[in-house]
């Protein structure tokens, strides 16, 4: 049988992860692989250097503008962005677009941290700082190191992926003092509920793990646990990149 001709990666991400397979085309050395990342890391350090206290916030592109979840990612984020946080986002739509235009409502920083795709789209119009990244372990770096913390709204597995790999990094204590908000109760509570009902109760994860994850409908919770750690979170002491 005839082998398919191998094609050309539809991503950097593909094209790291694929690449001298069958059927992925090599486009790069790991050496330049290398140097891209390095590039990419050090354009993220240089765009947000500046960036005081933020949050970053998640939640589904797939959320319409005239959906309840919507409006309330934009009322929070003006919310926090009144308080003097900077609203970090995908820079995608949705959810990531009501951030970003709850922080433009009230003149707080608006962040957007793009992600190059097969089916590329641009960032959002709510975005002041925007940044694309080829690749998703880059990207999530900024997610994490410029945040006091994580909101995180209704969405699929790209979400989960955000509020697990944060999960994972305060389970790990690679980070601490770092408040974790699932913002619905009505979406998130049958995930919480599994959680202590299946992994907590075998023993693969620990009473401490569950309770890092605050579950709310209320914009002051996320406020309030932001604030009870930003105070203990040392700023980074940047040096210019």
């Amino acid at each position: 049988m005839t082998q398919p001709e191998p094609r050309h990666p539809t991503s950097d991400d593909e094209e790291l992860l694929e690449a001298e397979t069958l059927a992925i085309l090599s486009e790069y050395t790991d050496a330049q692989r290398v140097l891209r990342i390095q590039d990419e890391l050090r354009a993220g350090f240089k765009q947000l250097n500046h960036v005081g206290k933020a949050v970053s916030i998640f939640g589904s592109a797939r959320t319409p503008r005239d959906h309840p979840r919507y409006q309330d990612a934009r009322k929070l984020a003006a919310h926090l962005g009144e308080q003097g946080y900077a609203i970090i986002t995908g820079g995608g739509p949705g959810i990531m677009e009501a951030a970003n235009r709850g922080a433009r409502d009230v003149g707080a920083t608006s962040i957007g941290l793009g992600i190059e795709l097969p089916h590329e789209q641009s960032l959002n119009d709510y975005c002041d700082i925007g940044i694309n990244f080829h690749y998703f372990f880059t990207r999530k770096v900024m997610f994490v190191r410029y945040a006091s913390g994580f909101v995180v709204f209704p969405g699929g597995f790209g979400t989960l992926d955000e509020l697990f790999e944060a999960a994972t990094l305060r389970q790990t204590q690679k980070i601490r003092h770092f408040p974790i908000v699932l913002f619905d109760r009505t979406y998130w509570g049958g995930m919480v509920d599994w959680l202590t009902s299946s992994m907590l109760a075998d023993g693969y994860i620990s009473p401490q793990d569950v309770e890092s994850l605050l579950v709310t409908d209320d914009p002051d919770d996320c406020h309030g646990a932001l604030d009870a750690v930003e105070h203990r979170r040392p700023r980074l002491q940047r040096k210019a990149a």
